[in-house]
């Protein structure tokens, strides 16, 4: 992609991917390679997640970029609710959560996902923006229109895009890119400017 179709974005980026990880062309790695600046959080265990580690790591990786965007996909938009309600939200600048999962052991992701069941539903304390699926086979569109009521988010409605990664056709999802710089100036409005020494 060119470099001037990449919108500016003022904050800090950081990538949290969900269960197995992101490959290389998954669009979080296209995006971690158009902003080089852009942190990837790391687990120990991408296969078997345990919500404790996950959100200990996420939590380090916050602490290390105040003020940042989290942009997540599937199991890392559990994370990323998880954290915020034991945390409440510290650090974080503003979240952009694609296809969130569905951790209810009986929904379409079963028993792998349990520890992070249930979906925490409290208002996120920073801007947010939902973009789900109607055709994600890990969430239903109605719960994805409930997690974002529950947590105050901005939702956009994507229609027939599978689960927004690259089985689905979603490369380098460029598209996305605009809901970021969005996201990215409601947190502006919203917070006191980053300041950098």
């Amino acid at each position: 992609m060119p470099t001037q179709c990449i919108p500016d974005i003022a904050r800090p980026v950081l990538i949290v991917p969900g269960l197995f990880n992101s490959p290389a062309g998954h669009w979080q790695s296209h995006w971690q390679i158009l902003r080089p600046t852009a942190g990837r959080v790391e687990q120990l265990d991408w296969d078997q997640p345990r919500l404790g580690d996950w959100s200990a790591a996420l939590a380090e990786a916050v602490r290390a970029s105040p003020g940042a965007l989290l942009v997540a996909h599937s199991l890392g938009c559990s994370l990323v609710a998880h954290l915020s309600a034991v945390s409440g939200g510290r650090g974080i600048g503003g979240a952009l959560l694609v296809a969130p999962a569905d951790p209810n052991p009986v929904g379409p992701a079963g028993r792998l996902l349990q520890g992070f069941a249930p979906m925490p539903r409290q208002r996120l304390p920073f801007p947010a923006t939902v973009i789900a699926s109607r055709t994600d086979p890990f969430v239903g569109f109605e719960r994805a229109e409930a997690f974002a009521a529950g947590w105050g988010a901005r939702l956009v409605d994507l229609g027939d895009s599978g689960h927004i990664n690259v089985a689905s056709g979603h490369g380098p999802w460029v598209e996305g890119l605009d809901h970021l710089a969005e996201l990215d100036a409601r947190v502006a409005r919203t917070a006191p400017a980053l300041t950098h020494a």
